[in-house]
């Protein structure tokens, strides 16, 4: 049996890859390999291998690279996979350079820009060579929004061909719809890491303004707490602005009591996950001009789109939101359920998948 292996960086992406294993192990055997999270073992259950790796995400040590990128070497010459499929910057990078220097065909999967990526200086050249070197022989790469595809044209990164992809898509199956909540009361989602670039400055400061001018609004926040907001979200919570939920699990209990999701991100994103889920489930969304979010928006028809950190464009935007009737707000997540079902469902994104690996595997 033909052998893959995935190189992806973190346990979250067992929620947005799953279906796309499921059809591998169909016809391949199938090796995971990345830092161990309680996910790995739904894997093992659905009949995946699994090989442990440490990846420093978001550090810059060299040295722990250079580690990685030997880890990388072994793995590959133990395994002897046919094709490798790696997820984001530090797989594709270090895991595509060790690929392209044993000859085994990859596909590697562009997530997002990234800050490296996307701000210009020294850091920016730096990152290019980089992904030049970790992506010069990759048989495909799967970029995820237009802009993101310019960027890797206009810098000359890539090799043989850039794909374009509508994100990780969307299981409207799993995020199915949900009836739109009746009642006065109106609940808001944000779901996100709790972090500058994903816009959480914004959010607060609409909160605070709307909660004052409409009593019947509730503002939720749903995500990991960084060390920097921890303390203005209990100040904000004492003060019944906010309700901060933490981590959670399974977001779908929530979307059953939300009006509406607010997404105010401006992270170089490839597709948010966030939107798609949200409006599968039948949710207005309110998000940014930013490439990642604004493709899963149907301007004043599923939702609204304001500008990027512009806190009062988006109390405009939730004002406006709240001025429509019930029905016209509940009309609105109809129309962004068939937008994402239309445009966005996973199969289509698993059906790319399987025929770039069929065409290119040894």
């Amino acid at each position: 049996m033909k052998k893959v292996l995935v190189l992806a960086n973190f346990d979250d992406f067992y929620n947005t890859r799953k279906e796309v294993i499921e059809e591998l192990i169909k016809e391949y055997e199938v090796n995971i390999c990345y830092p161990y999270g309680p996910n790995v073992d739904k894997f093992k259950r659905m009949g995946c291998k699994y090989t442990d790796i440490q990846i420093d995400r978001r550090g810059t040590n060299i040295l722990n690279d250079i580690k990685l990128l030997r880890n990388y070497k072994r793995i590959l010459l133990n395994y002897k996979p046919d094709i490798v499929l790696t997820y984001s910057i530090k797989p594709n990078v270090y895991g595509g350079y060790c690929c392209a220097k044993y000859g085994i065909p990859y596909l590697a999967n562009i997530t997002g820009l990234g800050t490296a990526l996307e701000n210009p200086g020294l850091l920016q050249k730096l990152a290019i060579i980089m992904h030049k070197l970790g992506l010069r022989k990759a048989n495909t790469i799967f970029v995820q929004n237009e802009e993101n595809r310019d960027f890797f044209m206009e810098k000359n990164i890539y090799s043989n061909k850039l794909c374009l992809i509508p994100g990780s898509g969307v299981n409207t199956a799993e995020f199915n719809y949900l009836e739109y909540p009746t009642g006065n009361e109106k609940h808001f989602l944000y779901i996100a890491r709790v972090m500058k670039e994903k816009g959480i400055d914004q959010y607060l400061e609409a909160a605070k303004f709307i909660k004052k001018r409409y009593p019947n609004t509730f503002f939720h926040i749903l995500g990991f707490c960084e060390e920097d907001y921890k303390s203005k979200l209990k100040l904000l919570e004492d003060e019944g602005i906010i309700q901060y939920h933490g981590l959670v699990n399974d977001v779908r209990k929530f979307h059953k009591i939300s009006c509406c999701t607010i997404h105010p991100s401006y992270y170089p994103e490839g597709m948010s996950n966030v939107l798609l889920e949200a409006a599968s489930c039948g949710r207005p969304v309110i998000t940014t001009n930013r490439s990642g979010c604004k493709e899963i928006v149907e301007d004043n028809v599923t939702g609204f789109i304001f500008k990027k950190m512009d806190s009062n464009d988006l109390i405009n935007k939730i004002q406006f939101f709240l001025s429509k009737t019930y029905f016209q707000q509940k009309e609105m997540g109809v129309l962004a359920r068939k937008y994402v079902v239309d445009n966005f469902e996973r199969k289509k994104v698993i059906k790319i998948y399987m025929d770039m690996i069929r065409e290119n595997i040894l």
